[in-house]
């Protein structure tokens, strides 16, 4: 059990052609902070618009249908609308504009041309986002039809109906428009190769999206997952690696890094890293874009020391494609499907029902639960969530990474997601947990591509 006070609750990138690391600063959309991160207040609505943007993540992500050593390091930014985002340059010469930084998708785009069109956005939201303007870019080039590359957008050949002799030089036939569904929105444009411009190194023929239109989805995407248009894949990154700041430093000027590392020795280990195995989802043709995901093997889960009884089928995937865990930092809130999230709440609740009551209003207007009245408390106990990987690995979740204070300080919710909540159904197909960012603030999280395995530890982010 964790006793936590009521005081306490309430560029620098480096690129070297053979040995390589790239650090790009990190930025979850607010920043400052504490030497003891603490769970922070947020508004009703706040708490709300996480919830839905939680569980609008986890049904797209669920649904198959929807679409020497090198290091970089770049800044990684915190946001209020739950995600984090990065800088990214290109063309030539280089353009420079924001990206939400997504493991769920493969695809890198950005707002594209003057007439960037961005519906159910704020006007002051997307009159203030930057689009990338292809006329003013020497290497820009829209990707032809026969190119290999149009294949990675659309997983599948692409029909390319004017070019009859498939060999042909000749054929001028565009590779088709894009549409792409997420979570928060959509966006649509057109394939473009270009240009990549880190500071120390120069990637040419980068495949693109330049999006023309979008809804509910102002800023550009940087997709980190395992497909092959994915920026991991496309630089040959053998790992990559952030530290995500706390959310009360949301829309600052505050920021961490991520990094990205080429040409590292395959047995290296970093100090201190716990590492568990990625495992691969079976290849079912119908549910293709769940092989973009990051599947991890969590074991078992505990709340305060007991174990939890979750099926197996939920934690790895099965031959059908459905179950698992994946990490995503597109997610806010960790979603876990109805019976492990039931499992987890009615665990939590019976340990903390003793100390503190159940604030069901809480509950309705936030679409979190379980949630707890402390008005008046001065020291509060809540029991230690912790995950279990194979290989041993244990992440032990600080109190401030799964409960939210609402504004008034009078209620504590626990930050899970699950079918339902907030009057929203989630498909029972796809991941059975999706680990959102919000349980990763202020660890060290590494993607070790080339051992296939991921890594994390707790430090204070900054």
């Amino acid at each position: 059990m964790c006793y936590v006070s009521a005081s306490y609750l309430l560029s620098i990138f480096s690129i070297i052609p053979f040995i390589t690391s790239t650090t790009i600063p990190l930025s979850h959309c607010h920043t400052n902070l504490s030497p003891s991160p603490s769970p922070f207040s947020y508004t009703y609505q706040n708490l709300i618009n996480l919830v839905s943007s939680s569980l609008s993540r986890a049904h797209h992500l669920k649904n198959s249908k929807s679409r020497t050593t090198t290091t970089t390091e770049t800044q990684l930014f915190s946001h209020s609308y739950g995600g984090y985002s990065i800088f990214l340059s290109f063309g030539t010469p280089p353009q420079t504009l924001p990206f939400i930084m997504d493991t769920g998708s493969d695809l890198v785009w950005f707002p594209c041309t003057h007439r960037y069109l961005c519906k159910n956005c704020s006007s002051s939201t997307s009159s203030s986002t930057p689009s990338f303007i292809p006329k003013q870019s020497s290497s820009s080039k829209i990707l032809g039809c026969l190119n290999p590359k149009c294949s990675w957008i659309h997983h599948q050949n692409p029909q390319c109906r004017d070019c009859v002799d498939p060999n042909s030089r000749n054929c001028t036939q565009i590779c088709p428009p894009y549409l792409i569904l997420y979570g928060s929105g959509t966006t649509g444009g057109i394939a473009l190769t270009e240009t990549m411009d880190l500071p120390n190194r120069i990637i040419p023929n980068f495949l693109v999206g330049c999006s023309v239109f979008s809804s509910h989805q102002p800023s550009g995407i940087a997709g980190l997952g395992r497909g092959p248009a994915s920026l991991p894949t496309q630089l040959g990154l053998d790992k990559f690696s952030y530290c995500l700041l706390s959310h009360k430093f949301d829309d600052t000027s505050r920021s961490s890094s991520l990094m990205l590392h080429s040409h590292l020795d395959s047995g290296h280990k970093t100090t201190g890293v716990s590492y568990t195995p990625f495992i691969k989802n079976p290849t079912v043709p119908s549910k293709e874009a769940f092989s973009v995901y990051y599947y991890v093997s969590l074991r078992e889960i505990s709340v305060g020391g007991r174990r939890l009884h979750i099926p197996y089928r939920f934690l790895k995937p099965q031959s059908d494609g459905d179950g698992g865990t994946i990490i995503d930092s597109g997610t806010t809130f960790t979603f876990m499907a109805h019976q492990v999230f039931e499992s987890l709440a009615t665990e939590f609740e019976t340990q903390v029902d003793k100390y503190h009551k159940r604030a069901h209003d809480v509950e309705l207007l936030t679409g979190l639960r379980p949630c707890f009245n402390v008005s008046g408390a001065k020291t509060f106990l809540f029991p230690e969530i912790r995950l279990h990987f194979k290989g041993g690995a244990e992440l032990a979740l600080p109190v401030e990474n799964y409960l939210a204070v609402v504004d008034d300080g009078g209620g504590v919710c626990m930050t899970v997601v699950t079918d339902g909540a907030a009057g929203t159904e989630v498909a029972a197909a796809g991941p059975g947990i999706i680990l959102g960012n919000f349980q990763m603030q202020n660890f060290y999280v590494e993607y070790d591509l080339r051992n296939e395995r991921f890594g994390f530890r707790q430090q204070l982010c900054q």
